[in-house]
């Protein structure tokens, strides 16, 4: 098994394209104007990163070297979610954006109605593929609470897990135009970002502890992969603010310097990018510390994360 992570990416993206075929209605199911607008959105591109860290933090937990059953699945319903949320951030009330993963965003093609509902429609699918999972009934109940949990606004949350992706949303959107401080911007990344990321991994995790030797069930494996989502999360986002600054929309694949035009709160802002960048890679060495027990099987998982904060788009 190579720990590549241009490898991985590109096998990841392959196998988590063929389930998003499985799992989403064609362009000629009715009503059809949703079911195009939900597959431009999805198929629009994008490097798959979400579902690939869950797949291999499945097959990490497993033991086998294999992907364990449903993995691809369930990494599909968190790339539905994952889109939903950028359709409806780039919608005008929200982020108001153009350009997404380098294509027309889903209102601009389809209109804001449609875009609506399209969100809503990938959110609904999701949690139906999660729960239709081949798994112990436990296993995708745990599943869909931490998932939920992670793209919620934060109630029900544990006071060591971060509030969800639409809390931190909205603390986005009612900080902009304010001095930002490191708090807010923490704050925000942790939830908006790092939650779903976070998510990703610690449901792959979840899945392959149905499949997981003796071992693997007896280890702290779930705290062990929410440590490493939480600083890969933040440190990805972190990076994200970076590259915002320092990129042209044509390298990102979506409209670069927004952040700053809309005084967001992000990590360069209050510390600048020397420091930003050291932030990063502290994060990263902290991340990897929490995969310690799991080691050489851990090393796709640190591939990737590696790839992450190095990435220059």
């Amino acid at each position: 098994m190579t720990s590549d992570a241009q490898a991985l990416l590109s096998s990841g993206a392959v196998l988590t394209d063929a389930a998003l075929e499985r799992l989403l209605p064609s362009v000629t199911t009715e009503p059809t104007s949703i079911h195009r607008a939900m597959r431009h959105s999805v198929f629009a591109g994008g490097k798959r990163l979400r579902p690939i860290l869950c797949m291999e933090a499945a097959r990490m937990v497993a033991g086998s070297g294999q992907i364990p059953a449903g993995s691809a699945e369930l990494g599909a319903a968190i790339e539905m979610a994952h889109t939903y949320s950028l359709i409806h951030d780039d919608l005008p009330a929200l982020d108001n954006d153009n350009l997404r993963r380098g294509k027309p965003t889903c209102h601009v093609v389809f209109g804001e109605a449609i875009a609506i509902l399209a969100g809503d429609a990938l959110q609904n699918l999701a949690f139906q593929v999660i729960a239709d999972l081949p798994a112990p009934p436990a296993t995708a109940v745990a599943i869909l609470h931490d998932f939920a949990l992670s793209i919620g606004t934060g109630v029900g949350f544990p006071s060591a897990i971060p509030p969800g992706m639409i809390g931190g949303q909205v603390v986005d959107i009612e900080s902009e135009g304010l001095a930002p401080t490191a708090e807010l911007v923490e704050r925000i990344h942790r939830a908006k970002t790092g939650a779903l990321l976070t998510s990703s991994i610690v449901c792959g995790g979840l899945l392959g502890l149905a499949h997981a030797t003796q071992a693997h069930r007896e280890m702290d494996t779930v705290d062990r992969l929410r440590s490493f989502g939480k600083n890969f999360g933040l440190a990805f986002q972190i990076i994200d603010d970076i590259l915002d600054m320092t990129q042209t929309s044509t390298e990102l694949g979506k409209t670069a310097g927004k952040d700053l035009t809309a005084v967001k709160a992000t990590w360069p802002a209050v510390y600048g990018i020397e420091r930003s960048r050291a932030d990063a890679d502290a994060l990263i060495a902290d991340a990897f510390a929490a995969l310690e027990p799991f080691a050489e099987a851990a090393d796709p998982l640190k591939a990737l994360a590696r790839f992450c904060v190095e990435r220059r788009h």
